[in-house]
């Protein structure tokens, strides 16, 4: 038996998760997300895949973040023609990631197919997929419960764990066993962290012979979690103060409802007056929906402080859901103090960026980061405080202050990264691979691994890595 690693995305960077397990003639295949970055860059890169789609045997989906479901349809549309394997809840929530990806792309299409007249462009982009192939997609699912085995070829079956990240996120347990030889792979997918709120800790793995581990933060660390109340409600009650909003760039799956999770505590608690509280998303509503759906992902803490005294922990009389563009447009009239959550959470498009242009320039008024901002997005820009930042081809002044709630990452870090290798029996482990990550955090994250008497390999895009048994 012949078995090797190669991965097509997220290898030395963060987004694009493409991971191949190649075992003699069955190849299987761990998420298939689109990368994310400078426009003809992301294009290039996601338009083709380095391999044929069509010789798949089988595709695991660890979670529905863009960043690793988001080429199926693509994939499916260009012939692969076998089960896509997730959770019940990261199905529905690709759904609804896939639809919305599908409308924004022939959206931004026909915007840029405008320029293009305008400005005698030769640069020309079309839709990487529409609606009717994500449903043709949406039909190649198979939904598995976390801890039953099922088959993916002859001689390899795989498993899920839960992993944390987000609302039905999922570390794969791959199990083959061939030709008298036995190998057990672990993706971690996105790790998650322990005492997030709603869902629950990430679950260890089985012992196994490799592990492939996302580095995102292999060189950071996040602040303690117990302080994350304090902190938000400091953030909250200094701008109401000084009569600013709160603008918070958050992605609409997990780090809205997070938020909302806590605002209303605070709000319950006492410990924030009264204000308005929008999320301006009509994605994020829907992936609240099936939030309210999937109560079997909730953690113990969720349902002793919501669920036993309130029919939902999403909604409260401060809070408004905002769905229509008519409603989005309001909210730039308002000038009492307010906070403001909308997508997407890298400021990269959707909502957030009409909010951001009419409040970046206003020092009353506070940017809420709460989460990762990759290298060249608009979020990255306002995180590193530059004096000016791009929106829709202009330049703004940032006079807003910028307060970074990095607790709130469902990422986990360094020291929660190297804890949990720590835990787990690595009595089989042979080698680490590290992707997902940046190249400093690669670095670091190695280093500490390698210390603790691990063999660790950084991923390079393209190289296939031989799995002894």
């Amino acid at each position: 038996m012949n078995c090797t690693l190669l991965s097509a995305g997220a290898a030395q960077e963060v987004t694009g998760s493409k991971h191949l397990l190649e075992i003699d003639r069955t190849t299987v295949m761990v998420d298939c997300g689109a990368f994310q970055g400078k426009r003809d860059e992301s294009y290039r890169k996601n338009s083709s895949f380095p391999f044929d789609p069509k010789l798949l045997d089988a595709v695991v989906l660890t979670h529905a973040h863009y960043d690793h479901c988001g080429l199926l349809p693509r994939l499916v549309s260009q012939g692969y023609r076998n089960s896509i394997y997730s959770t019940h809840a990261t199905r529905d929530l690709a759904n609804l990631v896939l639809l919305d990806s599908a409308h924004l792309q022939s959206r931004d299409c026909d915007y840029l197919h405008k320029q293009k007249r305008h400005n005698n462009s030769l640069v020309t982009y079309e839709p990487l997929y529409d609606e009717k192939e994500v449903r043709t997609c949406l039909d190649h699912f198979m939904t598995v419960a976390y801890h039953r085995p099922f088959f993916l070829a002859k001689g390899v079956n795989a498993m899920l764990f839960d992993a944390g990240h987000i609302l039905g996120s999922s570390m794969a347990l791959v199990d083959i066993n061939r030709d008298g030889r036995h190998l057990q792979i672990g993706f971690s997918g996105d790790m998650g962290r322990n005492d997030l709120p709603i869902i629950r800790d990430p679950e260890m793995l089985p012992p196994v012979d490799y592990l492939v581990l996302e580095s995102t933060y292999g060189n950071r660390l996040h602040a303690p979690l117990d302080t994350t109340m304090d902190t938000l409600a400091d953030i909250i009650n200094r701008t109401v103060e000084q009569g600013g909003k709160i603008i918070i760039p958050a992605f609409a799956i997990e780090r809205t409802q997070e938020l909302v999770f806590c605002i209303h505590l605070l709000h319950d608690q006492g410990r924030i007056p009264s204000l308005p509280i929008y999320v301006d998303s009509p994605m994020a509503v829907n992936a609240t929906t099936i939030f309210k759906l999937h109560e079997e992902c909730y953690d113990d803490e969720t349902r002793e402080a919501f669920l036993e005294h309130h029919e939902n922990p999403f909604g409260f009389n401060d809070l408004h859901y905002c769905v229509s563009k008519q409603q989005s447009q309001a909210l730039n009239m308002i000038t009492d103090p307010a906070i403001i959550i909308a997508s997407s959470g890298m400021c990269e498009a959707g909502r957030i960026l009409h909010h951001l242009m009419h409040c970046i320039g206003d020092e009353r008024n506070t940017i809420l980061i709460v989460g990762y901002m990759a290298e060249h997005t608009l979020g990255r820009k306002i995180l590193e405080k530059w004096e000016t930042v791009p929106i829709f081809g202009r330049h703004f002044p940032l006079k807003a202050e910028v307060a970074v709630l990095n607790s709130f990452s469902g990422h986990a870090d360094y020291n929660e990264i190297t804890d949990y290798v720590r835990r787990l029996d690595t009595t089989n482990l042979k080698k680490i691979f590290l992707v997902h990550g940046e190249q400093k955090a690669q670095e670091n994250l190695r280093g500490l691994l390698t210390g603790m008497g691990h063999v660790v390999e950084i991923v390079e895009a393209g190289v296939r890595y031989e799995l002894a048994s």
